[in-house]
């Protein structure tokens, strides 16, 4: 007879005892495993050419002019419709990426280490507001953005983490929750906090003076420069916790635009999916519901490791981005309390009187509650080649919860 609590107790202590490490910067094709030049990685769960969703398109067209495998869209459409081009979700190979998480071979990647139980994730580099390759956008302008990144940004982040010896990113998200960001939406004490870690030693190995001006300007204007190293480190967190026998505890969710997906602990690789719903939100001018895409990227890996919307009694000033009240976020974080496995050891809470975040998302609590996790996320317009118009409020479609639960009762003869 499988002791489910005793599984799930297994599963959330080797999330929480996870403790991931940046350890550096490289060309994905030299860490992810089994990157190839013609590989696209994309968030969420699989999906094909014929079903990716405006956003996801506009993120690979870009990716394969940065490649030069195409110097038009035309071009680019071309080379996936001939069938010459292979994709995979991120999850599938370590890897995660905001909104559409596009990532190919020769783009830089961030490497977190989990120093406690070996395991490795990746993530590409944040490339700030406005018109992003993440967000479907690939116009010239995106493009140059993304090689100043690969070409300059990229070896001097490289250098400067070599020399640091490695920066501990679970204690700099447990610094930042003091210090009024959730982790997800919300990264401004964790930006400024990273940057000022990576500075001194940014000084310390940087040849051309020019070159360190603007990346500490690029790292301080930004403030979601520290979302990708969380986002790997969540990764890490979470793979640490997968493949429990037994264990009904959610270990991935994210979106592709089209489908929302969920893998859980005790059911090996299989995907659960259904629609992705639209966030409810606050709206860019010129902006409103009708522009938005379908809920989208790999950075509900926050929610699934703990923080995100779990945590947003932590940054009451998010709603002002989000929408809602600071009694909003507080709410937020105590009805996930109900559908959670812990309390987490080292992310806590200053408004609840240091709690820990309510962590590890048990599938039963959420059927037999009808209360689906939160998640707080950036809103994509529909179109590719546009970006970002907004952010709010999504919550998964209870459907995958359902069926993970049935799925459950079926392998474990229940």
């Amino acid at each position: 007879m499988i002791d489910i609590a005793k599984a799930n107790q297994t599963a959330v202590s080797r999330m929480m005892e996870a403790r991931p490490i940046l350890k550096g910067v490289t060309p994905a094709k030299d860490v992810i495993p089994g990157m190839k030049p013609n590989l696209l990685l994309h968030a969420g769960p699989p999906i094909e050419w014929a079903r990716m969703s405006g956003p996801l398109r506009g993120a690979v067209i870009g990716a394969l002019i940065f490649e030069g495998l195409a110097k038009t869209e035309q071009e680019a459409v071309a080379l996936v419709e001939k069938g010459e081009i292979d994709f995979a979700p991120c999850h599938h190979h370590d890897t995660v990426g905001p909104m559409a998480g596009v990532t190919s071979s020769s783009m830089m990647v961030y490497i977190i280490e989990n120093e406690t139980h070996g395991n490795k994730a990746y993530s590409n580099l944040n490339e700030g507001y406005g018109k992003v390759l993440r967000y479907g956008a690939f116009s010239e302008e995106v493009i140059a953005k993304l090689r100043w990144m690969n070409e300059s940004m990229g070896p001097l982040l490289a250098k400067a983490i070599e020399a640091s010896g490695g920066i501990d990113i679970r204690a700099l998200l447990s610094e930042s929750l003091h210090m009024g960001d959730e982790g997800h939406n919300r990264n401004k004490a964790g930006s400024i906090i990273y940057t000022a870690k990576l500075a001194p030693w940014i000084a310390k190995v940087v040849a051309d003076n020019e070159v360190e001006s603007e990346v500490l300007k690029a790292l301080g204007d930004n403030a979601l420069s520290v979302l990708n190293p969380v986002m790997a480190a969540c990764k890490a967190m979470s793979a640490s916790a997968h493949g429990i026998e037994g264990s009904t505890m959610v270990t991935t969710m994210a979106r592709n635009g089209t489908d929302f997906g969920m893998r859980v602990s005790g059911l090996g690789e299989q995907w659960f999916t259904a629609p992705a719903e639209v966030p409810d939100g606050l709206y860019f001018p010129s902006f409103t519901s009708k522009d938005a895409n379908p809920d989208i990227g790999d950075s509900t890996i926050t929610e699934t490791a703990g923080i995100g919307a779990f945590a947003m009694a932590a940054a009451p000033a998010i709603v002002t981005f989000v929408s809602g009240t600071p009694q909003d976020a507080l709410n937020a974080t105590l009805e996930m309390y109900e559908i959670t496995i812990a309390e987490h050891s080292h992310f806590t809470i200053p408004q609840l009187e240091f709690r820990g975040t309510p962590t590890g998302i048990d599938i039963r609590k959420v059927v037999e509650l009808g209360i689906t996790p939160r998640v707080n996320t950036g809103i994509a317009h529909r179109e590719a080649g546009v970006g970002q118009v907004g952010a709010g409020l999504v919550r998964p479609p209870m459907k995958i919860f359902e069926d993970a639960l049935v799925a459950y009762a079926e392998r474990y003869k229940l």
